[in-house]
């Protein structure tokens, strides 16, 4: 099952609530991550760190957008994903965990362009960007996992 061919209408068979569960804690990891730096930019203080680029990442102008510092939009990401995840677990709906390891992909993204920035543009690292970096790559590997393994291949096939 090729990964590109999924759609919210395909059918995806039960899925084990332990690889939920899981997800969700990585999530919860990661939005605490975000919301702490969130907390900390606003506070104006640079958390402490034991990598020597924390500063230089964090007061870049690539930390925030309009003003908005970067991480609360990973903070929000990472909050969509848990209520998503309970969602499911809930309710069971399959369309509710489709929704939320297709919208990884984003994460993953977001996490690719900024490895990029630290590594490239200012050759420096933020142990807490990149712990977000690391959540949002496992759930989206996660993610990608569910939706190859559980995908129902034979529905509608008589």
């Amino acid at each position: 099952m090729k990964l590109s061919n999924l759609s919210l209408k395909q059918p995806l068979l039960p899925v084990p609530n332990s690889i939920v569960i899981i997800a969700l804690v990585i999530a919860l990891v990661g939005f605490a991550d975000a919301t702490y730096l969130t907390i900390e930019h606003f506070r104006n203080v640079i958390p402490p760190c034991t990598t020597s680029g924390c500063e230089e990442v964090l007061t870049s102008g690539y930390s925030v957008v309009a003003g908005v510092p970067v991480s609360l939009g990973g903070a929000i990401y990472y909050l969509l994903v848990m209520v998503g995840l309970f969602a499911y677990l809930d309710t069971k709906n399959v369309k509710h965990l489709k929704a939320v390891f297709l919208f990884t992909v984003v994460g993953l993204l977001a996490s690719l362009w900024f490895i990029y920035v630290q590594a490239f543009i200012l050759g420096a690292y933020c142990q807490y960007c990149l712990v977000s970096a690391g959540t949002s790559t496992l759930l989206f590997l996660i993610g990608a996992f569910v939706l190859a393994k559980y995908s129902d291949n034979q529905a509608g096939i008589q």
